[in-house]
């Protein structure tokens, strides 16, 4: 397999992360709430439920791998440093763009109200994703030595997974800011606070060096093969009975911060990578169009929020004007009409950036410069 597509099995759970979750996002804001009483809304909700997970470790894995080349020239703090730190927060400033309660600096504060402010401030997929990026990326620049590298980041992955329950009640804005406390746990909006989500990047991270030392030492098979076991295991270790979850947990049992919980998606996701190791390999896949889709991941996942949920329609969403409102067969046909837009927008996004950069930087920058023109002068 050539170079380039060593790596596509990872862009591939990645794009159907994202597909996945163009679906959740439909159906969380189309579908009428009744619906989510039956019973194949429930194995929906459970495949759903996967795609943070998925998304979060693959970014970290995809960091660490794609990192691996350019490691010395990050550690004399040049352009190449500077441009993986702009990377990074970029996706903390779409994060936060997304949870704008008004577009429009002086309407944000004047109007916005103390609910509004933490809702704001509340810790997303992306918020998450920067944060643990952050950390991996000054980690693998001051620890040197691979091993204390990797052994750092299993021991770190244990410990955010093992002491989310203990965090999981403690209301932190009694003691910090609320923009602090937001990513502590999840007391105030926050769908996902650093303790436990950072722990799926801590824990892909050292899979991705795993992987990396496997890959130099031409036992990659191997190691995907062991890894799938290792999911297993944790996917089996993670179904354990409520009641003896109990009896280990105690009082510590909120389910959004259960170490079980959160074991047994991170096998899952272990699984899942592993079979589109497998599907790369049985296909020899080096093209596909959710290739684009994964490369432009922070793309997409803004675009179809902004459409969904960006007040774009007589300063009015479509959530407003439609918001549970669809049956699941309408949900659908919203969700194939979107990924059908996303998908393209990104293909021709993924294009530009690959055969005229210069033009994609010029695009990139207008759009950067009028939005925040707007937001502030509006």
């Amino acid at each position: 397999m050539a170079e380039k597509s060593r790596f596509v099995f990872i862009d591939l759970l990645r794009g159907w992360a994202v597909m996945v979750m163009v679906e959740v996002h439909v159906f969380n804001a189309f579908m009428i709430p009744a619906y989510r009483e039956t019973q194949w809304f429930e194995i929906l909700n459970f495949i759903n439920g996967l795609v943070a997970p998925s998304f979060i470790f693959i970014s970290g894995f995809v960091f660490l791998v794609a990192s691996q080349r350019k490691l010395e020239s990050f550690r004399t703090f040049g352009s190449d440093f500077r441009r993986q730190l702009w990377r990074i927060g970029l996706v903390m400033i779409v994060g936060y763009y997304l949870h704008l309660p008004f577009f429009s600096f002086h309407r944000m504060m004047t109007e916005t109200t103390e609910s509004g402010w933490l809702q704001f401030y509340q810790a997303d997929v992306l918020q998450c994703i920067a944060v643990g990026l952050f950390i991996l990326f000054m980690a693998r620049i001051f620890i040197r030595n691979d091993q204390r590298y990797k052994y750092a980041l299993l021991a770190s992955g244990l410990f955010v997974s093992g002491v989310s329950p203990f965090l999981s009640n403690v209301d932190f804005v009694r003691f910090v800011h609320p923009s602090i406390a937001a990513y502590i746990n999840g007391r105030h909006f926050s769908l996902f606070p650093l303790f436990p989500w950072m722990g799926f990047m801590l824990f892909a991270g050292y899979c991705a060096a795993l992987y990396m030392e496997a890959r130099r030492d031409n036992r990659e098979r191997i190691f995907i093969i062991r890894m799938a076991f290792a999911g297993a295991f944790l996917l089996a270790a993670g179904m354990i009975p409520p009641s003896w979850q109990y009896e280990i947990l105690g009082r510590f049992s909120d389910i959004r911060s259960n170490p079980f919980f959160f074991f047994e998606r991170l096998g899952i996701v272990i699984l899942l990578l592993a079979l589109c190791w497998r599907y790369v390999e049985w296909r020899k896949t080096t093209t596909s169009f959710i290739l684009p889709l994964s490369r432009q991941s922070l793309l997409a996942y803004a675009g179809h929020l902004i459409v969904i949920y960006g007040q774009l329609w007589r300063q009015r969403s479509l959530w407003y004007y439609y918001g549970h409102l669809s049956g699941p067969l309408l949900c659908c046909l919203w969700t194939i009409l979107l990924l059908g837009i996303i998908i393209l927008v990104s293909s021709v996004w993924d294009w530009l950036k690959r055969k005229h950069l210069p033009l994609a930087q010029t695009i990139f920058g207008v759009v950067a410069v009028v939005t925040t023109t707007l937001f502030f002068f509006r």
